[in-house]
């Protein structure tokens, strides 16, 4: 969602902002803006354009300096307008200095301390909570700069990062971090921070995490971390193998969701890599605490498309290792009476790490005793990572299009690799049914290269489906959540309305919808439930409605009236799930470049969603 950069040099710093922002358009924004602090005065430049008019703008009004902030902008509190855009000042009627805040999360209590700084005689423009933070800092600003932030944060609540100018502080920025994702960044000539690491590769590799409650002190030649309790705390420095420059790279493809949607092949494959034979060990930071052993029920919390991810993985950890499993919407669990299971395995799933329904779910979950967890992320430095015992790394590599694509289908293959742990270590498959998983897996990126030749069968479906408004997707049980997922892909980026359900239950009411004019896309594999879904498919058709399926080669459904059919190359077992995707997200893309939508960055949505 939003995103922060800061930059402290001996040298100007707009440069080094503004491509920061342009590598962080792939969050998601609907506003932008930077502050730029030169000889005691702070000037900034606001935009509800992209960062390239900002740029423009920034360069029109020949602004410059040595330290600044700046700052995408996804709008919660007030509606996106350009004086609702970061970066916020303190009341400029007030003389004795100038407060100027970036500010990513959500300030919970801001009307009370609006309020109250109202009557205090400060005057607000906007309707956002950070331009609060401005004035609250500005309220205990008495010439000392770290105490007057020291002192507003501390009547924060919510979870937020924030950084701080201050036109008296030159060479100087505070920043904070709570529950929102911050980090910084140190190169020889320059004192960095950021939102994401993205930001700051190609000026540095060299990252410092930062803990919740940290407070940081940055200058040009001093980094000071104090930590919740107020102590001097040196947090842990990394270097980041975030290949950035290849991801932005967008090559003979139009859009990063295209390019991202062919790099699948080779993601699944990073994600098996130097996996020789399934233990517990192939999860990072795997400690000899027993946690993946004798599991008998496990708890999967997660968002969005992760959710899907989880849905598909209960299929294959109660078939295959026959544990009972429960799928949660994080946002949904955090806040119902639920009863919890000491003993429960806790999965939380999340491309970024820094998701805060999927965090403060996993909190909640935790609070209730709930201890044994296990993060499948697509980023090892991230904030769910650190919160749980056990993480699998995706190694879907960068992916800069808000619909996610090849972290999806990594999400799985960690998740089916995580089912063959646990059925091995609950004895439920053997050598041999071990080694015939592995080759199953071994051999998918090859197979899904396979699939991505279908492109051009894709497209011409994708002519017909973009000049609908409403579309319906079907699957049965372990497809099921696929033609979820296919539903959610076609509605983030082509703006058709789009549902998916169980086949099996369209007599119980979505039969009502069935017409001529609403497409109906079939997700059918050669497998145990075929013959009910081509019952279910006689249903649509005997109502006039138009068939587009997804066929496995020998699945014996055959093109005629009303029904379209695209051949997969195979049947591909209990992994067919990841290969039944990649059309659907096919389809998707082309639906929406066809249509002439913003498909890297759909209207309303973010890439990381880091307020509740």
């Amino acid at each position: 969602m939003c995103g922060i950069i800061g930059a402290i040099s001996k040298n100007d710093v707009t440069n080094i902002l503004l491509n920061g922002l342009s590598r962080l358009e792939y969050r998601g924004y609907d506003s932008c803006g930077i502050a730029l602090s030169s000889s005691g005065l702070i000037k900034r430049a606001r935009s509800m354009r992209r960062v390239t008019e900002l740029r423009e703008q920034v360069k029109n009004d020949n602004l410059f300096g040595s330290t600044g902030i700046a700052h995408t902008r996804w709008a919660t509190h007030g509606i996106p307008s350009t004086n609702n855009a970061h970066p916020h000042f303190s009341d400029e009627n007030k003389k004795n200095c100038i407060i100027c805040v970036v500010h990513n999360g959500i300030i919970e209590n801001y009307e009370e301390l609006r309020n109250n700084l109202i009557d205090n005689g400060y005057l607000f423009r906007t309707q956002t909570d950070t331009e609060v933070i401005a004035n609250l800092i500005h309220y205990f600003y008495k010439k000392n700069f770290l105490l007057a932030v020291k002192n507003a944060v501390s009547l924060l609540k919510g979870t937020y990062s924030i950084a701080v100018l201050c036109n008296n502080e030159s060479n100087r920025i505070i920043a904070v971090k709570q529950g929102s994702p911050l980090l910084i960044g140190i190169s020889e000539n320059n004192k960095l921070l950021a939102s994401d690491e993205i930001a700051l590769l190609d000026i540095t590799k060299k990252m410092i995490c930062l803990e919740d409650g940290d407070l940081v002190d940055l200058g040009l030649d001093n980094i000071s971390i104090l930590d919740a309790k107020g102590r001097n705390v040196d947090r842990k420095e990394y270097y980041s193998t975030e290949h950035y420059i290849n991801a932005v790279n967008l090559g003979k493809y139009t859009h990063y969701m295209q390019k991202e949607i062919f790099e699948q092949p080779r993601a699944v494959s990073d994600c098996l890599q130097d996996i020789n034979t399934i233990n517990s060990d192939i999860f990072y930071n795997y400690k000899k605490n027993n946690i993946l052993d004798n599991v008998k029920n496990i708890l999967i919390i997660a968002c969005g498309t992760s959710y899907y991810a989880g849905l598909t993985a209960k299929y294959w950890l109660e078939s295959i290792a026959k544990i009972h499993v429960s799928v949660e919407i994080a946002s949904e669990y955090s806040y119902r009476d639920s009863v919890p299971n000491k003993n429960n395995l806790i999965i939380a799933i999340s491309q970024s790490g820094e998701t805060a329904d999927t965090l403060h779910a996993l909190r909640h979950a935790k609070s209730l005793g709930m201890l044994k967890t296990i993060a499948i992320c697509n980023v090892k430095a991230s904030s769910l990572v650190k919160e749980c015992s056990l993480s699998y790394i995706t190694k879907a590599g960068v992916e800069i299009g808000v619909a996610s694509t090849k972290a999806f289908t990594t999400q799985l293959v960690s998740l089916f690799l995580l089912t063959l742990v646990l059925a091995k270590n609950n004895h439920i498959i053997n050598k041999n049914q071990e080694s015939i998983y592995l080759k199953y897996l071994r051999h998918l990126p090859l197979a899904i290269n396979t699939v991505l030749c279908l492109e051009k069968q894709i497209i011409s479906w994708a002519n017909i489906f973009a000049v609908k408004e409403n579309i319906l997707f079907l699957g049965r049980g372990i497809h099921y959540p696929i033609a979820l997922e296919g539903a959610l892909k076609l509605k983030e980026i082509s703006y058709i309305h789009a549902e998916a359900y169980s086949a099996g239950e369209l007599k119980h009411g979505p039969l009502a919808l069935i017409t001529d004019k609403i497409p109906v896309i079939v997700i059918a594999p050669k497998d145990y439930l075929l013959e009910k879904l081509k019952s279910n498919m006689h249903e649509v058709r005997a109502r006039g409605g138009m068939l587009y399926v997804f066929a496995d080669s020998d699945s014996k459904i055959f093109e005629s009236d009303g029904i379209h059919v695209i051949r997969m190359p195979e049947h591909y077992g209990v992994l067919s799930p990841i290969l039944h995707t990649i059309p659907l997200q096919l389809l998707a893309y082309h639906t929406a470049r066809i249509r002439g939508t913003d498909i890297d960055k759909p209207r309303n949505l973010a890439k990381s969603v880091t307020v509740e």
